[in-house]
């Protein structure tokens, strides 16, 4: 099979040749239809995260069909591999539903190989079905882009101010789901990312413009999707006292320091890590009904390092996603 190796950090993917993949008991062969494109997948092969299996192959929002192995899918059965791939199940985190926080937990295309390749294996008990109401491009964002921004914004609670700084795959599906919900929307872009504040408004936000600077008032949370550490300050002075910032991203810049009073108010920052799969049974049921529209655009498998470049150098308007 043909699949893009990351053979080490801060080097471009390579190419290869591999051998077909071959599912273990428990596990499904899929071949892969298409894969999004993910930032935690850029620091992966940036070396920002440390400790992949090497070589890989890369990507965790895998839309594929089932070939053979498994229970809960048929063959010809459309599913979707995120990036939680195994847990133990005996830990306390897991023994008290939090399965994210498993200390043994393993990653799909992180521990063991993802879906930048033709085939793919996974643990089955982790697949979700797609829904039918989207194509296989548009379905690989909500895989990760999508289930990630989900949990980050019930743990934003339910206020109706939310600010979503950095709007990239991420937060163009957040964005929407907010909107249904009633709530307004405060895009925080670059500074001069015209056409991305733009694209936020299309989307139904009511404000758009500099993260850094700040909205024209105050919020009852944000939620930091780019992996910057200097908008955490910049986020808490825009939160009112109660409010809450929601660090989404794997990986993020060292946050500078910062005056006590910005935290001072009963203001809170935490992180979100990984996902469970309730969010992800819980957020694909919902997308089809707001109904989510995922912005992608299309690279072919070759082309993976020219879509991880785009995502560097934040010229992608919503989603990349490798079409198999």
């Amino acid at each position: 099979m043909r699949a893009m190796v990351l053979d080490q950090g801060g080097t471009p993917l390579r190419l290869a040749e591999l051998r077909d993949a071959e599912p273990a008991p428990g596990q499904i062969l899929l071949r892969v239809r298409a894969c999004g494109v993910c930032r935690t997948d850029l620091h992966i092969v940036d070396g920002d995260l440390e400790e992949p299996k090497l070589p890989l192959v890369p990507g965790h929002q895998i839309v594929g069909e089932v070939l053979r192995g498994g229970e809960r899918f048929g063959t010809g059965d459309r599913v979707g591999v995120p990036w939680l791939g195994w847990t133990c199940g005996e830990c306390r985190y897991c023994l008290a539903g939090r399965e994210n926080l498993c200390d043994r937990a393993r990653f799909t295309g992180y521990d063991v190989h993802g879906g930048y390749a033709e085939l793919a294996v996974a643990d089955e008990r982790f697949c979700f079905a797609i829904p039918t109401e989207y194509p296989d491009e548009q379905a690989a964002p909500l895989l990760c882009a999508g289930l990630i921004g989900y949990r980050s914004l019930r743990l934003a609670g339910e206020g109706e101010a939310l600010g979503l700084y950095g709007f990239g795959a991420s937060a163009h599906i957040v964005c929407q789901v907010a909107v249904a919900q009633g709530r307004r929307v405060f895009a925080g872009t670059r500074a001069g990312d015209e056409e991305t504040q733009a694209f936020a408004r299309s989307l139904g936000a009511v404000w758009a413009g500099d993260a850094a600077a700040g909205p024209p008032e105050e919020l009852d949370a944000v939620i930091v999707f780019a992996p910057v550490g200097a908008l955490v300050p910049a986020a808490l002075r825009a939160v009112r006292k109660g409010g809450s910032v929601v660090c989404a991203g794997i990986h993020m810049s060292d946050i500078p320091s910062f005056p006590y009073e910005l935290l001072w108010g009963e203001r809170i920052i935490r992180s979100v890590a990984n996902l469970t799969r309730a969010d992800g049974e819980e957020f694909l049921a919902l997308a089809p009904t707001v109904p989510v529209r995922t912005e992608v655009e299309t690279f072919p498998l070759e082309r993976a390092n020219e879509a991880l470049d785009r995502l560097r150098r934040g010229e992608l308007r919503g989603a990349a996603v490798l079409a198999l």
